[in-house]
């Protein structure tokens, strides 16, 4: 598959880059490079991107995009959002094709998890 025009990178705000760093290593694995005190990019396995330092949050409520990350376990992965400082926003649903749940991470950016299982 080519990426010319495709979903490359993804950039999210966050005022406190050490927690939201904590955060997404402990409840998503995800891995971290420092570029200076205002930015840091991840990887999730599947897609880069990266966290800006800012007082604003992204809201699905406010129009912001909504990331959604996959899950063969939802109800674990919620609890692991839930014992790493996430908030759980909206419980885990049905939807045709599966089932889901929002959260927010410690600076207030709101994604979902969803599971065709």
């Amino acid at each position: 598959m080519d990426g010319h025009e495709k979903i490359n990178y993804l950039e999210l705000p966050a005022k406190d880059l050490p927690e939201i760093k904590r955060f997404y290593q402990d409840a998503f694995d995800w891995q971290f490079v420092d570029y200076g005190d205002g930015y840091c990019a991840f990887n999730d396995g599947t897609i880069n991107g990266g966290f800006y330092q800012a007082d604003i949050r992204s809201s699905y409520q406010n129009g912001g995009a909504l990331i959604v990350l996959y899950s063969k376990q939802l109800e674990q992965t919620a609890a692991k959002v839930l014992n790493h400082g996430g908030t759980i926003v909206k419980a885990i649903f049905d939807f045709p094709g599966g089932r889901r749940f929002h959260f927010t991470d410690p600076n207030g950016n709101e994604l979902a998890v969803w599971s065709d299982k």
